[in-house]
């Protein structure tokens, strides 16, 4: 009979100890330890059948005689899902996939594994076959590719994968998953990190892409073990708010790629739909000129936005002022009108200022000072700014006007888009000839005040 052991694990960072204590070492957080049996009798592997015989051994080799030829990579039919993985889905690579619940996790890799063209297994723990044969006759009802599996222990799984021999494998989700090796509750720190081994094991020895949906807790981590994200290939977090109808795809974490990358999807009755321009969402459409309004040109990874920037200035009823910001950073907002005091005379020390980026997107590009400036200027002075108009640059401490990188990119974004004008830094290294676009150099702040008003 195999021996069963007895440890304890924390439930917030997976670290283990022989005995209960009230604090974990490793954290620093209290009352997060509690006990699990682990069994552990003698392992054959992901494949109850493998040949030991054939198994590859590796041995060193001198670094210029490693092959660095580019990994093969499938195509997803789904060119934001494609470039947020840096063009396309690696062979043999593990890609985790979190979110808020409800916010189309399982719709999004649904949606991707009806549209692939290679035989793929879809397996979930949380819905049963008709559930999901009713999501997918709403997303795409033509499809045979695609093989529904309804499954949480992972020996079966790998049964019905040896016999299927799929091209792709979605696992929707870690948390349901448990195995016979360990003797604990599914979705517990012991069995994520078991279940997400064999799977590891798995995909590199079959070069099978497999692709996992992870729970998040309510501070906005994925459940479980960090450990979970160190040995997974890529990290992707789906975004948004289940009020609007935009979410944001971002990779915190790539191995095979970057992770500036954004990909932006609007949820629709029949599913998600890819947004190839995001400047028309991010952009509000208006009959009338308002002031606070400002357009500035960011970049998210290769991407260029146009993006909108909102700025309100009211006198401070409470006496003492408020600065609040909305997908921008605060202490940045709190600079920046530190720098209209002290240079441009503006007495905004006694105003609430409220800043808001549209879209629900967060930025930390800092060639969007120029832009909040403009936006706050407009509407501390209840004046409109053009709708044509743009800026793309980076505000100093003296009130400079800095250049930003990229600004070429950003300046054809703004001329496809149809803007007449941007503002950019007098010292922008900018070599384009022939351009539509007007381009207004500014040094310092005060030139903006002067060229606005």
């Amino acid at each position: 009979m195999a021996k069963v052991k007895t440890a304890f694990f924390c439930q917030n960072c997976g670290a283990q100890y022989a005995k209960w204590q009230g604090q974990c070492n490793a954290c620093k957080a209290w009352n997060t330890i509690a006990e699990e049996l682990i069994e552990k009798p003698e392992k054959v592997g992901w494949k109850a059948t493998t040949n030991t015989t054939s198994k590859r051994v590796s041995k060193p080799l001198k670094i210029n005689e490693i092959d660095t030829t580019e990994d093969a990579r499938l195509n997803s039919l789904d060119a934001e899902f494609n470039r947020v993985l840096g063009g396309g889905v690696v062979l043999g690579s593990l890609t985790l996939l979190g979110g808020e619940p409800g916010i189309g996790k399982s719709t999004l890799l649904l949606q991707i594994s009806l549209k692939l063209p290679y035989k793929t297994l879809y397996v979930s723990g949380e819905e049963s076959q008709k559930q999901i044969k009713m999501r997918a006759e709403r997303i795409n009802p033509n499809n045979s590719n695609c093989y529904i599996l309804t499954e949480t222990k992972t020996q079966n799984i790998f049964k019905q994968i040896e016999a299927l021999q799929p091209d792709v494998v979605i696992i929707d989700s870690i948390q349901t998953l448990h195995s016979d090796y360990i003797e604990s509750s599914a979705g517990s720190i012991s069995q994520i990190k078991e279940c997400t081994t064999e799977l590891i094991k798995f995909a590199k020895e079959t070069a099978t892409p497999v692709i996992l949906i992870g729970h998040i807790t309510k501070d906005g981590h994925i459940a479980g073990p960090k450990i979970l994200e160190h040995m997974v290939d890529t990290v992707l977090q789906f975004e948004g708010d289940r009020n609007h109808v935009f979410r944001i795809l971002r990779a915190n974490k790539n191995r095979f790629g970057s992770t500036n990358e954004l990909g932006i999807y609007e949820m629709q009755g029949a599913g998600l739909r890819e947004v190839s321009n995001p400047s028309e969402i991010l952009i509000s459409k208006k009959d009338e000129d308002l002031s606070g309004n400002a357009i500035a040109a960011t970049l998210e990874g290769m991407r260029p936005l146009m993006i909108e920037v909102q700025a309100l200035v009211s006198t401070a009823v409470y006496g003492t002022p408020q600065r609040s910001a909305t997908g921008f950073n605060a202490k940045r907002l709190n600079m920046l009108l530190a720098v209209l005091e002290k240079r441009a005379g503006f007495r905004l020390g006694a105003k609430d200022v409220f800043l808001n980026i549209t879209g629900g997107i967060t930025v930390d590009d800092p060639a969007i000072d120029l832009a909040v400036i403009a936006a706050i200027l407009s509407s501390n002075e209840d004046e409109a700014l053009q709708n044509n108009f743009c800026f793309a640059a980076e505000v100093g401490l003296s009130g400079e006007i800095r250049p930003v990188q990229r600004v070429e990119q950003r300046i054809l974004e703004a001329e496809k888009l149809g803007f007449s004008t941007i503002f950019v830094s007098k010292y922008s290294k900018i070599s384009l000839k022939n351009t539509v676009i007007k381009i207004q150099y500014l040094s310092k702040i005060e030139d903006l005040v002067a060229l606005l008003y």
